[in-house]
């Protein structure tokens, strides 16, 4: 019986993790940024409010700021508590704050704490 439950729960956790993927897979607009407590200005820093982070099936990742882009690879730890930005010269590491389909919350000790929109997919 315990064996049974072990696989239940083991089971449940990967349809999680596969979940959690798939729902991060899409377009995410950056709608407010905190800094030490404070709102930083979006526009004032990136000269934009088009702050985009693009999330591929594959792992590929794009960061697109206003009509600048740039690639990299992402992946989410195993517990998905943390989201791992890695390119040829750096990986940033971000700590999942809140996350669901349409909604994501991720920090970093340096920059601060990003609340980003999902934007829904053109039928």
């Amino acid at each position: 019986m315990k064996k049974v439950i072990l696989i239940l729960l083991c089971l449940f956790g990967l349809s999680v993790s596969a979940q959690t993927q798939n729902e991060l897979v899409g377009k995410w607009i950056l709608v407010k940024w905190t800094k030490n407590g404070r709102t930083q200005n979006i526009k004032e820093q990136y000269k934009t409010t088009q702050v985009l982070q693009i999330f591929q099936e594959n792992g590929d990742f794009e960061s697109r700021i206003g009509s600048e882009s740039t690639y990299s690879k992402w992946k989410l730890t195993k517990n998905n508590s943390e989201l791992i930005i890695v390119d040829s010269i750096v990986s940033i590491t971000s700590s999942i704050d809140y996350f669901d389909a349409k909604k994501r919350v991720i920090s970093t000790p340096e920059l601060g704490t990003f609340e980003y929109k999902k934007i829904p997919d053109a039928e």
